[in-house]
């Protein structure tokens, strides 16, 4: 269909040409351009691009009438390169066809002409259809001209044919250019058929060999493409049976998933049982442990009887023996029973061994008593037996709590005399024995001469340790805040030798909260007593106590208390085992990076620094580097400064990776440039190339270039220390002379850690200044201080025959490269702008950096002065172009930022100043004005204002109107009396030359400072333009008349937006106003409207007065009053236009007030409705 399409249109464009409908023609083209069918296209597009036929100058003068618009270009662009896909997808499908018929006619030819020679076959192949073609046309030639009636019926069929084919447009044209025969009726004749076009088509393939050829190839087309439709239903269904299956297999798959999830859900509750079943055996072995502490106490109040039966020992020996003897087989009776209890309660195995290895204990230690044959002292006896007793009950609690079994718990508590929480004083050294089970005859005996007896200091000392683990948690909160650190002494005490773990994590837990927002005096006096802890309990205990606390206080509401959690990781890493610091707390770090908080991702910086050189396994390097570079890039200044002062070095000296931290570096410098919106959206333009930085991607660029900076330094010394040629005796100091540098560019060595620079660094940085615009200067200010800090890190030769010439191909100048091996040279070359828009970008955007950061080293001064006399007074800066030059002038503009060269500057313009040649005056001039902004009034008045006089009494007009810009940017910027004298006489001088332009540049140039300027100047100002616009100008120039009223209305404009006295206004504001208003044919509408506003507020009720003086010079009908009537234009805008405040007094000429500030304005404007009914009241007391 498509090519009986193409066919079919061929003829009617053959047709429309061949007897000159060119509207008809012309509108068919436009119409197949929007239909994508550009290859029928061809012919009418090289038949109107013809300029014998449609000369080029008519067709300029067309195109001109024609507005670009930018967006209707864009889109026509977008719909152009559409159509251009489509076209080139039919252009090789058209190709595939052709190719086909070829090979089918080249079968057909050679089969019954066998005998004809090869070169005829060649040439029938190749030009055949340019031959059928002329044969074609020499038929249609042959046959004469047309008739009316084959005219009439051709016509009719094209017509039929556009319309059917959707042209209706050309329909249309093509029915008005047929003039002299009525198309809308076809008469009946052989030739009138529905759908003749086709029809005639159709006989005319079934007349030709050809014709029938190329219908054959249709309908095998057609045949194929049938096959192709079968063949594709047939995979259709079989995808659609493959995915039933898979729908099964999924169905299979879920039901299976939600058995499994069932059987989940099962475990986890049978684990909650098993859990609580767990929590009731623990309180019922607590149970038994608070019996066992009463028996204790019970003990206790026995031995307090052994003074009162010292005195009568022979009678009540055999009863106390007796006595003591029911204790013991009472007390193990109660073991018993915990025994079977214990055996029953699935709890800890360690738990029912060590209540086993208990009453096992205490059998021998009732057999060893009962055994004995004499006992010297019954009492004694009796009380050793108890004390046994007694420190095998703590031996077993110790042994429950998986303490150590060689823990010295008899030290005595006096250690901590301090705190006084020692209760007895022991003159002798009692010996403790261990947590193993030992023999009674093991044990050191007790004194027989002391009756009375003592108490066991290590008893004793484990119950206080006890009723002080209970006590502490209750006395806390009742202790003031700024006091509690003097209870750390009890708490590290209480933590460190309590056996029950579960105690202990609770007193950790209050160490941790002892204060609820510890500041950092307390947080240190904290983090020194876990310190202590955890060097006096070792790296298990530490471990599996503190750090757990650490972990619950990540996520804590207040920020101090994950301050002490970050510090707290530091300063703990040391007494952990290797494993832990690069897991946990690695991790614990990585979550506190993430705060929100900024002390504590600062704190969680410099505790990571610290805690990296105790981590000798370096396989979380590339972690930690991701996390270095977050924190570089963190928001915040203190985490940065921190970051690049501790962090930055502990990675570089833990993992020793330094290339990969420099390529990551300038990856992460590019992308967070080029990730930005371009500047533009019209590709081909400079400012498409650019980006816009938002305020994240400049800090991240910013940032990143600091840390380049902070790393030179160690790229320096690895390229010392890697340098090949380091037996040279030149090499050894820390620069890089020029024949180690020559040795380099015989391209015998390798030297990656030098080449890094200038290979990869430079052009990195060269690209990245090449996506900056210009407002960018604080990026491009620290681009600048690297490039200055690489030249003092790395010396003269290298600024001289390596970093120089890089950045003179960056910016398209000639540069001697024979210090690059030849590997090097290609890729520095590549350097150099190919187009007309790099050269622009290189000027724009690199010659910044080669003025400020190359040229500007402190030993290239006079290169720098040679390079810039190049650029302003050499040849090059006439033969450039007003956007060329504008160019240099921005790159010297980010010169003058650095106030070092402002000397140098100024001498190179005073050149420049004096010099003979115009176009340089006029440069000059142009220079001033834009550097103005860089300067001190110092250096105004000493550099400044003389060149500007000088060339403001140049001869030359346009020297003297391009300084009277330059006074007006000295005027924007400095408010200093002498400075603003002396621009006032300037002004002054130029006035009075009369010239209209010289009035005009005055006036604007002052205009520009009227925001910032002095009170004087604006007077100043104020007072010429009275003047001016009172001297009557030339009736017959009314463009001159319109661009000075344009110019002054601009300026009083600008001049009532600032606080004026009220003599001025009155004695030139309102007069000034009032001689503009008088040229109405010269006033634009706007300025108008925007002056008698001005009037209005100025005036106060004086305005109607004014207004009818104003309308009798005017001749106006109506008062300039009507205008602000509530027919006016005026009048209808009041619900937008705020009401100024009415007259004072009823009298029609009140007094102006003393001075009418720009915040009184703006108050009666904020007062509306009041203002309104007070305006109403006074028209009717003006109009009785």
């Amino acid at each position: 269909m498509d090519v009986e399409r193409s066919s079919l249109c061929n003829c009617v464009v053959n047709f429309l040409l061949e007897e000159k409908y060119l509207l008809t023609a012309f509108e068919l083209l436009h119409e197949l351009l929007d239909d994508g069918r550009d290859a029928q296209a061809i012919r009418l597009k090289d038949f109107f691009s013809d300029p014998s036929q449609f000369p080029p100058d008519q067709i300029t003068r067309l195109n001109s009438l024609r507005v670009a618009d930018p967006q209707s270009l864009l889109e026509e662009k977008e719909a152009m390169e559409e159509k251009l896909a489509i076209s080139e997808y039919e252009l090789r499908l058209a190709r595939e066809d052709i190719s086909k018929l070829k090979a089918e006619l080249n079968k057909k030819t050679e089969t019954p002409h066998e005998e004809s020679s090869e070169s005829n076959i060649d040439v029938s192949v190749n030009h055949g259809p340019e031959f059928q073609r002329q044969k074609r046309d020499s038929s249609l030639y042959d046959l004469g001209p047309l008739k009316d009636n084959e005219r009439r019926d051709l016509n009719c069929a094209v017509k039929e044919y556009l319309l059917l084919a959707g042209y209706r447009l050309t329909a249309m044209t093509f029915y008005e250019e047929v003039t002299d025969q009525n198309l809308e009726v076809w008469q009946n004749s052989p030739a009138c058929v529905p759908d003749a076009l086709r029809h005639y088509y159709y006989q005319y393939l079934s007349s030709t060999t050809e014709a029938a050829e190329e219908k054959i190839a249709m309908l095998r087309e057609n045949e194929s493409l049938i096959k192709l439709n079968e063949r594709l239903t047939h995979e259709k269904v079989f995808l659609l049976k493959n995915k039933d299956l898979a729908d099964g297999q999924i169905s299979t798959l879920t039901r299976s998933l939600e058995a499994l999830q069932k059987d989940l859900k099962d475990k986890e509750s049978l684990v909650q049982d098993l859990k609580q079943s767990l929590e009731h055996q623990r309180k019922e072995l607590n149970d038994c442990r608070a019996e066992i502490t009463a028996l204790k106490m019970h003990i206790e109040v026995s031995h307090l009887g052994r003074n009162l039966v010292a005195s009568n020992v022979d009678h009540v020996q055999s009863q106390s023996l007796e006595k003591y003897k029911e204790d013991i087989n009472s007390l193990q009776k109660e073991l018993e029973s915990l025994k079977a209890k214990n055996r029953i309660a699935p709890g800890s195995i360690n738990s029912i061994n060590s209540e086993k290895e208990s009453a096992q204990t205490e059998e021998k230690v009732v057999e060893i008593l009962e055994d004995k044959s004499i006992i010297s002292h019954p009492v004694d006896a009796a009380s050793e037996v108890v004390d046994n007793l007694v420190y095998q009950l703590q031996a077993t609690q110790t042994f429950d709590d998986n303490t150590d079994g060689s823990e010295k718990v008899s030290q005595e508590l006096s250690i901590n005399s301090s705190n006084d929480i020692s209760i007895f004083k022991n003159g002798e050294n009692v010996s403790k024995p261990n947590g193993d089970s030992q023999s009674e005859e093991s044990r050191l005996p007790l004194k027989s001469d002391n009756l009375s007896g003592e108490a066991n200091p290590e008893k004793t000392g484990l119950e206080t340790i006890q009723i002080l683990a209970d006590a502490l948690p209750k006395i806390v909160p009742y202790v003031l805040i700024n006091h509690r650190e003097e209870l750390l002494p009890l708490i590290m005490c209480a933590i460190e030798r309590h056996p029950d773990s579960t105690t202990r994590d609770s007193l950790t837990h209050t160490l941790f909260n002892l204060i609820k927002r510890p500041d950092e005096q307390q947080r240190r006096i904290i983090m020194d007593a876990c310190v202590s802890l955890a060097k006096n309990v070792g790296e298990m205990r530490t471990e599996t106590e503190l750090l757990p606390q650490c972990w619950e206080q990540i996520n804590h509401m207040y920020e101090e208390r994950r301050l002490l959690v970050a510090q707290s990781c530091g300063e703990l890493a040391e007494f952990v085992r290797p494993e832990i610091r690069d897991s946990l707390i690695l991790s614990i770090v990585q979550q506190l990076i993430e705060d929100s908080a900024t002390v504590v991702r600062e704190a969680a910086a410099h505790n990571l620094a610290l805690l990296l050189p105790r981590c000798p396994n370096v396989e979380k390097y590339f972690k930690v580097e991701e996390l270095m570079f977050q924190l570089i890039c963190d928001p915040s200044g203190v985490v940065v400064e921190a970051t690049l002062k501790e962090l930055v070095p502990a990675v570089i000296n833990w993992g020793n990776k330094l290339d990969h931290i420099l390529r990551v570096l300038l990856s992460h410098i590019l992308s967070s440039a080029q990730r930005c919106p371009p500047l533009s959206g019209v590709e081909g333009s400079m400012e498409s190339h650019l980006r816009v930085l938002g305020e994240r991607e400049r800090w991240s660029v910013d940032v990143l270039l600091r840390l380049l900076t902070e790393l030179l330094p160690y790229v320096h010394q690895k390229a010392l220390e890697t340098c090949p040629l380091s037996d040279d005796p030149e090499t050894s100091g820390t620069t890089f002379s020029t024949s180690l540098l020559e040795l380099y560019a015989g391209g015998h060595v390798e030297w990656p850690a030098f080449e890094w620079m200038h290979v990869d660094c430079f052009p990195d940085l060269i690209q990245l200044a090449c996506l900056l615009p210009q407002k960018e200067d604080s990026l491009r200010n620290r681009t600048t201080k690297f490039l200055l800090a690489v030249s003092e890190q790395f010396g003269d030769s290298y600024i001289t025959h390596i970093m120089l010439p890089v950045f003179l191909v960056a910016v398209g100048d000639d540069a001697d490269l024979t210090f690059f091996p030849s590997r090097v040279q290609s890729r520095i070359k590549g350097l150099r702008p190919r187009t007309a828009m790099a050269e622009k970008l290189a000027t724009t955007c690199v010659l910044p950096l080669l003025l400020a950061g190359v040229l500007a080293s402190p030993h290239n001064h006079e290169k720098l002065a040679d390079y810039l006399r190049k650029l302003l007074i050499g040849g090059s800066m006439e033969e450039s172009t007003p956007t060329k030059r504008n160019e240099i002038f921005n790159a010297i503009r980010f010169l003058c930022t650095f106030e070092e060269h402002h000397g140098m500057i100024f001498n190179i313009l005073w050149e420049m100043v004096v010099s003979s040649n115009i176009n340089m005056k006029i440069s000059a001039a142009n220079l001033l004005k834009v550097i103005v902004p860089y300067i001190d009034a110092k250096v105004a008045s000493t550099h400044i204002l003389p060149a500007l006089i000088t060339l403001g009494s140049d001869q030359n007009l346009n020297v003297k109107y391009a300084s009277i810009d330059a006074f007006g940017a000295v005027a924007q910027h400095f408010k200093n009396d002498m400075i603003v004298d002396k621009i006032r006489v300037q002004m002054d001088a130029f006035l009075e030359d009369g010239s209209h332009e010289a009035t005009i540049a005055v006036v604007r140039a002052m205009v520009v400072a009227v925001p910032h300027t002095t009170e004087k100047l604006r007077d100043y100002l104020l007072s010429k333009i009275f003047q001016l616009s009172t001297t009557p100008t030339s009736a017959s120039d009314v463009l001159r008349r319109r661009e000075k009223s344009n110019a002054f209305c601009e300026a009083i404009r600008a001049l009532d937006a600032t606080d004026l006295p009220a003599t001025s206004v009155r004695d030139f504001l309102l007069p000034a106003v009032q001689n503009l208003l008088k040229d109405t044919d010269a006033l634009d509408p706007a300025h108008k409207e925007a002056l008698e506003i001005i009037m209005k507020e100025r005036s106060g009720g004086t305005f109607e007065t004014i207004s009818k003086v104003m309308g009798a010079h005017l001749g106006l009908a109506s008062s300039v009053s009507s205008f602000f009537g509530e027919g006016g234009l005026l009048g209808k805008k009041e619900s937008t236009e705020p009401p100024q405040e009415p007259p004072k007094s009823p009298n029609p000429l009140p007094p102006l007030p003393v001075e009418d500030t720009r915040f009184g304005r703006i108050m009666r404007g904020n007062f509306t409705d009041m203002l309104r009914v007070k305006v109403k009241s006074q028209e009717e007391t003006q109009n009785p």
